[in-house]
């Protein structure tokens, strides 16, 4: 089972440069689910949202799924499961490349991929949920 990474609680140092650099307040660990907040990147053309969370026990039966598979090492149901995500989005916290990957939240019914993902980091547990294909995400609190 994958646990996210805990989140600290920010100083106020960090909390007023998060405000300045993204436009919204830092994470503390009293936030159950953070409300998305819009932003756009100078750097990516698209209206984005910052991550919010998301309790394992809300997701799809089909996203349990893709996280078993994930911890198993596979087998994965395409050919593109496990391959490097970009965030060309800016979505998710800024990392080198290759700290992302993602897989397929299979849709049940729909004759292509469909729009959900898992993402996860290179941080222990670090699984993020997305069901619209990149426009937000969630981070996967498997404590509720």
């Amino acid at each position: 089972m994958r646990i996210p990474p805990r989140i600290t609680t920010l100083g106020g140092a960090a909390a007023l440069l998060s405000v300045l650099l993204v436009g919204a307040p830092a994470a503390t660990a009293g936030a159950a689910t953070a409300a998305p907040v819009a932003a756009s990147s100078p750097s990516s053309p698209f209206q984005v949202t910052a991550v919010g969370s998301v309790c394992y026990t809300a997701l799809p039966s089909q996203a349990h799924d893709t996280l078993d598979l994930i911890d198993a090492g596979g087998p994965f149901p395409y050919s593109q499961d496990g391959v490097v995500f970009q965030n060309r989005e800016g979505v998710l916290p800024g990392q080198s490349t290759g700290y992302y990957h993602e897989y397929t939240v299979i849709t049940p019914g729909s004759p292509t991929r469909g729009a959900r993902r898992i993402v996860t980091g290179k941080k222990a547990q670090e699984d993020y949920y997305t069901a619209d294909h990149y426009a937000t995400f969630r981070l996967i609190d498997q404590g509720c």
